[in-house]
């Protein structure tokens, strides 16, 4: 039998904790995102040790696991007594400060990658057509190159966006009691395993559905509409021998 009243309970429990779980998720894609495209214009500078220095940070964060680079954030900073020391401590010490940062520094190596990518995919064509009629580089990058880059850059970053909120029941792990850390805790007071992790699926389910949702109708408003020119009839052409002498 389902028990429809624990069911009922279970997602009201969890759903009083998805504040949290969205201040994780918007906090750190913003803080990404804005890092990100510091991280870009380094990929992107002609200065050697600018690129090079961008391109290992991308290599150490995309190629080591998310949970291993938050323990050695909640747990790694604070051996170290200039940090405990420090204005950043108070902050630091915070299992959701942690949290975020673990996940904004992530998340913005893969994003680089991303708007990488898709500035690499403007068509030169249209940059040089700027120029040809004097945009200025600002002008430039604001009229031309940013709207091309965001649309060809929209699909992948929407699965960007997915992962990260997935990403956010790691926080967990250093007790930050978003959706997965209460499914935890009534999982070790009732047992029922399949019954809570369903209820916090269903959360996640919902709320990534939200963000598809949102980024399609973004990718419907950047995506130019072309509409079919109507043509004119064709004018009737006079039927031979269609007048009759009376």
């Amino acid at each position: 039998m389902i028990d429809f009243a624990f069911l009922t309970d279970t997602f009201l429990k969890l759903s009083a904790a998805l504040p949290v779980t969205l201040g994780l998720f918007i906090s750190a894609f913003l803080c990404g995102g804005v890092l990100a495209v510091g991280i870009l214009a380094l990929r992107m500078s002609r200065w050697r040790l600018l690129s090079a220095f961008a391109r290992g940070y991308i290599l150490v964060f995309r190629g080591s696991p998310l949970m291993i680079q938050l323990f050695l954030i909640y747990y790694g900073l604070g051996q170290f007594g200039v940090i405990r020391h420090s204005v950043f401590w108070p902050f630091l010490r915070e299992p959701f400060t942690c949290a975020v940062l673990a996940l904004s520094l992530c998340t913005a190596a893969y994003t680089a990658e991303i708007l990488r990518g898709a500035l690499l995919a403007v068509p030169p064509g249209q940059v040089e057509a700027g120029m040809a009629c004097g945009m200025s580089r600002g002008l430039l990058l604001r009229r031309i190159i940013a709207p091309v880059m965001l649309r060809y850059a929209l699909p992948a970053y929407s699965t960007e966006a997915i992962l990260l909120v997935k990403s956010t029941a790691l926080a967990s792990l250093v007790t930050v009691w978003d959706v997965t850390g209460v499914a935890q805790q009534i999982i070790q007071r009732t047992y029922r395993t399949m019954e809570v992790f369903l209820c916090a699926a269903a959360i996640y389910l919902i709320l990534n559905f939200i963000i598809v949702q949102l980024y399609a109708l973004l990718e419907r408003r950047l995506t130019p509409v072309h509409k079919p020119e109507k043509k004119p009839l064709p004018a009737a052409k006079p039927i031979p021998g269609g007048e009759k002498n009376v």
